[in-house]
C-alpha cells in the first residue's frame, strides 16, 4: 500500500487486532477493554469490521501494559496517554511535561515497592528450597542413615 506522501513504512502496516495482541503480549479481550476504556482507537475498520491498527496503536498499548503491574487505574493510565500526545504534539507544553514527570516518579515509587515484595518473595522460594532438601547424615535417635523409600 502506497499513500500520496510516498511508500508505506512499517509504522504505517495496518494490522488486524490478533497481530496487535500478539505483538503486545495481551489478550484480545484486553485489547477490546481498552479499547471500549477509550484508551486506544483502532485507525480504522475494514469493510466487515475487522479493526485495524498502526505502530502507534502497538506502541500505546505497550505503556498500558507497563502500568498495569504498577497498579495504575485506567483513569491514570488515559492521564498519562493524554499528556504523552500533548507533549508528541507540541514538545514545549511543559504542562503536558511536568504531568509526564509526576507519573515517573509515581512509578518510581511503585517500582520500589515491587522490587521489595519480590525480594520478600525470593526470600521465602529460597527458603522453602532449602526445608524441602532431603535431609543428610543420621535420624534422631539412630546411627542408621536414613534412605529414601522407593
Amino acid at each position: 500500500m502506497t499513500s500520496e506522501s510516498g511508500p508505506e513504512t512499517p509504522r504505517d502496516r495496518l494490522l488486524q487486532i490478533g497481530e496487535v495482541a500478539d505483538r503486545v503480549g495481551l489478550s484480545l479481550r484486553t485489547v477490546r477493554y481498552y479499547e471500549e476504556m477509550g484508551l486506544v482507537e483502532p485507525e480504522t475498520r475494514t469493510g466487515g469490521g475487522f479493526r485495524l491498527y498502526t505502530q502507534r496503536h502497538i506502541d500505546r498499548l505497550a505503556v498500558i501494559r507497563r502500568m498495569k503491574p504498577l497498579g495504575f487505574t485506567v483513569e491514570e493510565m488515559r492521564e498519562l496517554l493524554d499528556a504523552r500526545d500533548a507533549l508528541r504534539a507540541d514538545p514545549f507544553d511543559e504542562p503536558a511535561r511536568k504531568r509526564l514527570a509526576a507519573f515517573a516518579a509515581a512509578a518510581d515509587e511503585r517500582s520500589d515497592v515491587m522490587r521489595a515484595k519480590l525480594s520478600r518473595a525470593e526470600e521465602l522460594v529460597a527458603q522453602l528450597r532449602d526445608e524441602s532438601r532431603k535431609p543428610r547424615g543420621t535420624r534422631r535417635g539412630s546411627r542408621r542413615p536414613i534412605t529414601s523409600k522407593p
